[in-house]
């Protein structure tokens, strides 16, 4: 077993927490979470990596055991918290890297891809949408009526995603057989989302979230232009981001490798040993005779 080392580092003045394992001198990769998780989601993953991989996964600001400042201090927009990750890496000298990708981790890698297209080696996208295809309407038809008007009603709607039951709702609904999932996930989850003042913190980002499809014209093109690997390993049950999503990434990657897997959206926890297999193989076969550059 690989040893995961657990570190803060002080980022634009705010402590960010991150998990990494292996050798400095391997060529990286970076693992982005999503809502409502932390890099916590990567603990088996990131040892299954190390072995020939440089693994980083940084909570995001207001997740995990990073700072979570008020929305008074702290602007909290995807924008920011993208600029974070960039000065992580920088601090710790990585300027290629692949990146693997899980809902609001998405919308933080496709910004780094398209701040700094040559940094990016490879994409492994997990339930990480980029297409407008990706969305399942009967989800997101609540948090879309909460960015298009903030009422009692859109915000009493949308703060049921903080709830317990829908936090457990999200890894548990298409998961083929619910006993792999241990409740372990949705209780550490829930606890630190209910810390004081972290549910505006996530309504926040709930209304930035509409930031991020008008991006995606522009990252299809850098796709396109790019022809950057892409692997989407994907739970095709999804409630919240479904196949098609995954599908979408061969209309603009010549040999993207689509794998639709019986899982869910938190697919590491039902298929964790299929994935890191389907991403070790696509990492060995297209990253791995690319050298890190060094510190």
């Amino acid at each position: 077993m690989n040893t995961t080392h657990h570190r803060y580092a002080t980022v634009h003045g705010r402590q960010l927490f991150y998990r990494e394992a292996g050798s400095t001198d391997a060529p990286a990769i970076v693992l982005l979470h999503g809502f409502p998780a932390s890099s916590y989601m990567f603990r088996d993953l990131i040892p299954a990596l190390a072995d020939r991989y440089h693994v980083v996964a940084p909570d995001h600001i207001g997740f995990g055991f990073s700072d979570a400042p008020s929305v008074d201090e702290f602007d909290y927009t995807f924008d920011n918290l993208t600029s974070h990750t960039t000065e992580l890496l920088n601090q710790l000298g990585i300027e290629r890297y692949a990146f693997y990708v899980h809902d609001y981790g998405a919308p933080i890698g496709w910004r780094l891809a398209l701040q700094n297209p040559d940094a990016v080696t490879a994409i492994v996208t997990q339930n990480g949408n980029a297409y407008d295809a990706g969305f399942v309407e009967d989800f997101w038809k609540t948090v879309w009526a909460y960015q298009r008007e903030q009422t009692p009603d859109t915000e009493a709607a949308i703060r049921q995603a903080l709830s317990l039951d829908m936090i457990k709702w999200q890894y548990l609904t298409g998961t083929p057989d619910p006993t792999l999932v241990s409740p372990d996930t949705w209780n550490h989850d829930y606890a630190l989302v209910s810390r004081p003042g972290n549910d505006v913190v996530q309504l926040a980002l709930f209304r930035d979230y509409a930031t991020n499809p008008p991006m995606y014209p522009r990252l299809h093109e850098y796709l396109r232009d790019t022809q950057v690997p892409v692997l989407a390993a994907w739970g095709r049950n999804d409630p919240i981001f479904g196949p098609d999503g995954a599908r979408a990434f061969a209309d603009d990657v010549a040999d993207a490798e689509i794998h639709l897997l019986d899982g869910g959206h938190f697919l590491l926890e039902s298929h964790g040993d299929e994935v890191a297999g389907l991403t070790h193989d696509f990492l060995d076969r297209r990253t791995a005779a690319m050298p890190a550059r060094p510190r």
